[in-house]
């Protein structure tokens, strides 16, 4: 009896899921041979109200697209308590090694270098020293995202589109390259001489959103919701995303990210709760932190990157409780819905197939399908490097 009870409503939903949304598929829940019928009828009930709910929400502006990866409903995983939480193990840690960019600048690369090529979305990762008379005059991007966020200083940006405008110390730009960008970032001189210091984020773009049109979104430092935790001695500055009830600015960037500037004065600590089956690293900026859960945690210097495992649902972080007062420790934590799908990469282009690494660099050279406004285009802030 049970069998033909589930056969019918495996079949009834099948057909409600190939209706409303094709790329929403069971087969994470037949493979599971040790499913039982109340579990499944409780997975199909969770998800046929997600499907209603994107239907009645269809018309309202959304970073959710057609074309991601689905993750299944929590309610698959194995039962566990509601106030249990499972940490989330350390994959590997490194040192991001210093070299050099653009047009003298300085970077340390963790994420696109011979240690980690990729880690979906995540491109590239760079944490950038930008003295006077160096930047990044005119470059082109196409099929990624750049999250730019500006720990110190001030860069100014403009695009062949017309677009120009500076974020400071702080405050962080979303460019969506898409089918095609040209552009040029350069750093403000400041008064004490400094170097502008910043951290460059590129996000991969899902397929079916590769040939969209560029786009910019600035959010400054005032706009970005903070909190503190822990007795006072832990704060999060919400980038994008959630901690502790409190929400981010949304409608960021495409492809689901999550990103927190976390620092913990002695003795410190955070657990950071990710999306399930995200990926996701920590990048160190300052000080000492121990990441990790009691025995098995793993204490990392400044300039890692720790990258975490899939499995688990939060990360947990403290700074040592004998550092010197003033010894902060402050990292980014950032995670990903990973994409399934290809990457193909040759410099500032990201598509899915060898063949069009071909066509983008054709575009680019011949002013076209998305490149057009290339064609004899400088920037101003870029001259001063290109003559």
């Amino acid at each position: 009896m049970k069998l033909l009870i589930s056969s019918a409503l495996i079949c009834s939903v099948s057909i409600l899921l190939y209706c409303s949304l094709s790329t929403f598929t069971l087969t994470s829940l037949l493979q599971q041979k040790t499913i039982q019928l109340t579990d499944f009828l409780t997975a199909a009930r969770i998800i046929t109200t997600d499907l209603l709910s994107l239907r009645a929400s269809s018309n309202k502006p959304s970073t959710t697209f057609f074309g991601l990866p689905f993750i299944p409903p929590t309610s698959f995983a194995p039962t566990k308590p509601a106030n249990m939480t499972v940490p989330r193990a350390i994959a590997r840690a490194f040192l991001a090694t210093e070299q050099s960019e653009g047009a003298g600048a300085r970077v340390r690369r963790s994420i696109g270098t011979p240690q980690l090529r990729n880690l979906s979305p995540f491109l590239m990762l760079d944490h950038a020293s930008v003295s006077p008379g160096a930047g990044f005059p005119d470059h082109p991007h196409r099929g990624q995202e750049t999250i730019t966020y500006m720990l110190h200083g001030a860069i100014d940006h403009e695009d062949f589109a017309g677009n120009a405008g500076t974020i400071e110390t702080g405050d962080l730009q979303f460019m969506t390259a898409g089918r095609g960008i040209m552009h040029a970032e350069m750093p403000r001189p400041n008064a004490d001489g400094s170097p502008n210091v910043g951290i460059q984020l590129w996000v991969d773009l899902p397929q079916k959103l590769k040939s969209v049109e560029p786009r910019y979104r600035d959010l400054r430092a005032k706009e970005i919701p903070t909190i503190t935790v822990d007795d006072g001695k832990a704060t999060i500055k919400i980038i994008s995303g959630q901690s502790h009830g409190i929400d981010s600015v949304q409608e960021l960037a495409y492809t689901p990210v999550w990103i927190f500037d976390i620092t913990l004065r002695p003795g410190g600590r955070v657990a950071q709760p990710l999306p399930a089956g995200w990926n996701s690293f920590a990048y160190t900026l300052a000080g000492s932190t121990a990441f990790g859960f009691e025995k098995d945690q793993t204490t990392v210097g400044k300039y890692h990157n720790v990258v975490f495992e899939q499995q688990g649902d939060v990360v947990n972080a403290e700074a040592a409780k004998d550092a010197e007062v003033g010894e902060d420790s402050r990292f980014l934590l950032v995670a990903g819905l990973p994409l399934d799908q290809k990457i193909v990469q040759y410099g500032p282009f990201v598509v899915n197939s060898q063949e069009e690494v071909y066509q983008a660099m054709m575009d680019y050279q011949s002013h076209a399908n998305g490149f057009e406004r290339a064609k004899g285009w400088r920037s101003g802030i870029g001259r001063s490097l290109v003559n």
